[in-house]
């Protein structure tokens, strides 16, 4: 044997040696985010809530006081698993693909121009883990197509659920790998009650036991997202039982023992004026519902909390807790939708629907019924809690939650953007770091970018013939020990129209499409209480510029930013079923006489025709029971007009409002219904117009999309 091959043979097997000590030092990466939460809701942030894991965690690591989400669901999972700004990823809002112009930024669906966490480390030798909610794929049906399902998209195991959100005790689109399964019937899982934060963090202990003994020489990254605490408020009796009472006296106390706390954590200066209060308990009608609201809320934090010590627990059971990176935050701020909030339901003696099997897949989001025949039941004679209830914890405790901040979920003001972050790493944060508070500013984006570093990956520039674009985070490894972040960019937000730049100290911020830029230094104004914006000109001028060149280059624009020369100048419209006119095609019906006819030559049940969402729109729509309803929303406000009974055979609809505060609806030409409204929108809606389905956020009380069941041959519009 020659000289230089055994030396081509020694360097070898130095390389493989140095490749499997490499391995051996790069953390385990577990980054965890808990689902509408507010910035002040756990313990070691300034809440009552008891989280005794976080704040060990935070205590024994560090927390970032100034890190920040994207707002909403969806977006904050798209940049969290690409490292992107969400519409760079094709989430700029949910999962309703839009067409044309706005397909790169709002397509829907996580695109191929990224890659997720999992198919970044996995080539760089990790073993890559899902658990929890997924949100980032408009295809949600067991039989497919799967291709942004998380194993098409670089994980080696999945446990958790495909859409956004649902029942904690029987949720819809549960997945194991790639099958649907119900959680009655499957042979892997067998609880004594099933709970869905219970199997998030059981699943995450088994992936982490099986990686021990099958994959032990490899670093592992996970992937663990609980849906707690999204409505609807579900939890098991014995951890509401810990919050009884503890919410009795009311939002304003609450909130004051809040503001108490995170001075005293050092979390809010004593020059900062604290935001003012929403709601009044005084004028709270039923006080023991709204309190059990809050209860509900803090026990599924809590139970959360107790299933991340049980993942500790295997950490350290199976030797893996020192070099294990753990990054806990919140995927936006708390939540005022108020959903089943309004209802005037009664729990009925015993079951009044057709029972549903036991290994019926469920897809729904908020089901009609549980599976042993109960409706499900909301609003405030129906006590929050059990498995066939539906509601939401309602605005002003969402206020409690994001205190002290403004705003909530939706919106860009630090109310809905501001989380924690708490990284706890032992082999790789210095103890002279522990419990201490980090304050410069970060983002999701940041996340990817740390794990790239810190796993040793390389980050690709093109894919499978696609090309991806370059990271946008910085990698927060430093900020772990005390260094600088070295950001060169500036922070960027859009969702839904508000927009804001983070730049140093100082944050630029709108509210809404239309909104007016506000300005505030956020050294001396983290709450948000005094507008700068005229007192520095030039500041405001060069941050909306930098806005604006990042909203063109990330592909925000061309929604919802210049809306005037945004919509379609037409003022008729010809449709088939199907049709979506976004963009510069929509109809500006804001502030327009609006008139409708369309023909139904095969009849059937779902939305005939939709403009808008939670804020401003209008949907004409046959409901479940057969009836035609009439959807009006005026500043969030909905209104729904029953108008008779669709026909049975083929027939044309004409909807007519806004010319005066009359609503007029005809069938074959018979007026079937005047009645007075609010009158003309007071803007156009910013999502799309649709046929024959509605794209985004329903306008009225009908689950997503709820496609039309029959055929609509023809829809005319006019504009007045």
């Amino acid at each position: 044997m020659s000289r230089i091959t055994l030396l081509l043979l020694f360097a070898a097997l130095f390389a493989s040696f140095a490749d499997d000590s490499d391995a051996a030092h790069r953390p385990n990466i577990i980054v965890i985010m808990a689902d509408d939460m507010g910035f002040s809701d756990i313990g070691c942030y300034g809440g009552e809530i008891q989280t005794p894991v976080l704040d060990g965690l935070a205590a024994n690591g560090v927390r970032f006081s100034q890190f920040y989400n994207t707002g909403r669901c969806c977006p904050t999972r798209a940049a969290l698993l690409s490292g992107l700004y969400s519409h760079q990823a094709g989430v700029g809002h949910m999962m309703n693909p839009r067409q044309g112009e706005l397909a790169r930024g709002y397509a829907g669906d996580l695109n191929r121009n990224c890659v997720t966490m999992a198919e970044q480390l996995k080539p760089a030798g990790y073993r890559t883990y899902g658990v929890g909610k997924w949100h980032v794929a408009v295809d949600i049906k067991p039989e497919g197509p799967k291709h942004n399902w998380p194993l098409q998209r670089g994980f080696d195991r999945f446990y958790g659920t495909i859409t956004g959100a649902g029942s904690f005790f029987d949720p819809g689109t549960l997945t194991r790998g790639n099958e649907a399964i119900s959680p009655f019937s499957d042979p892997e899982y067998k609880p004594d009650q099933y709970y869905y934060t219970d199997a998030i963090s059981d699943h995450a202990v088994r992936f982490i036991s099986d990686h021990h003994q099958q994959d032990g020489d490899k670093p592992f990254f996970m992937y663990l997202m609980y849906t707690c605490a999204h409505w609807p408020m579900h939890a098991l009796e014995k951890d509401i039982a810990k919050y009884k009472g503890k919410y009795d006296a009311g939002y304003k106390a609450a909130r004051d023992a809040r503001v108490a706390k995170l001075k005293k954590l050092g979390f809010l200066s004593d020059d900062w004026d604290v935001t003012p209060q929403v709601g009044s308990w005084d004028n709270v009608e039923h006080k023991e519902w709204e309190a059990r609201c809050m209860e509900v809320y803090a026990a599924m934090i809590d139970n959360m909390d107790q299933g991340i010590g049980r993942v500790m627990e295997s950490l350290k059971a199976t030797g893996q807790y020192d070099n294990t990176l753990v990054m806990y935050f919140q995927d936006n701020g708390g939540c005022a939708e108020g959903v089943g909030r309004r209802e005037n339901m009664q729990r009925p003696d015993k079951p009044t629907l057709k029972p549903i099997a036991v290994d019926a897949l469920r897809q729904d989001v908020i089901p009609r019924q549980n599976r042993a025949g109960i409706p499900t039941l909301k609003g405030p004679n129906i006590m929050p809690g059990p498995e066939d209830t539906y509601i939401a914890y309602g605005q002003s405790w969402a206020n409690v939650s994001n205190t002290p901040f403004r705003e909530y979920k939706h919106w860009v003001h630090e109310g809905g953007i501001a989380t924690p972050l708490i990284a706890h790493w032992p082999a790789g944060i210095s103890k002279a770091q522990h419990g201490k508070l980090e304050s410069q500013p970060a983002h999701l984006i940041d996340i990817m970018a740390t794990c790239v570093d810190l796993g040793k990956a390389t980050h690709p520039k093109t894919l499978n013939e696609h090309d991806i674009h370059p990271l946008e985070g910085v990698s927060l490894a430093p900020a772990f020990n005390g260094k600088s972040l070295n950001r060169k960019n500036p922070i960027f937000f859009e969702h839904e129209g508000n927009r804001a730049v983070r730049d140093g100290k100082w944050k630029l911020v709108a509210k809404g499409a239309r909104g007016k830029w506000e300005l505030y230094d956020m050294e001396s104004d983290r709450t948000e209480m005094h507008d700068l914006s005229e007192k520095e000109p030039e500041r405001l001028k060069t941050m909306i510029g930098q806005w604006e060149a990042w909203a063109k280059r990330a592909f925000v624009l061309p929604w919802p930013w210049d809306q005037k020369a945004k919509y379609s100048k037409k003022k008729s419209f010809k449709l088939q079923q199907g049709a979506e006119l976004a963009g510069n095609r929509m109809p500006n019906t804001g502030r327009k006489a609006v008139s409708i006819e369309a023909q139904i030559t095969k009849p059937g049940q779902g939305v005939i025709v939709a403009q808008g969402g939670v804020t401003h729109g209008f949907a004409v729509l046959v409901d479940r029971k057969g009836q035609i309803n009439v959807a009006l929303r005026h500043g969030g406000k909905l209104n729904t007009y029953p108008v008779t009974a669709a026909p049975t055979s083929a027939y044309s609809i004409s909807v007519n409002f806004g010319q005066s505060k009359d609503l007029v609806v005809a069938i074959d030409g018979k007026q079937v219904l005047k009645t007075e409204t609010l009158g003309t929108m007071r803007q156009t809606p910013l999502d799309s117009f649709t046929v024959g389905f509605d794209s985004n956020d329903p306008v009225g009380k009908y689950e997503r999309t709820f496609k039309f069941s029959g055929e609509i041959k023809q829809l005319n519009l006019k504009l007045k």
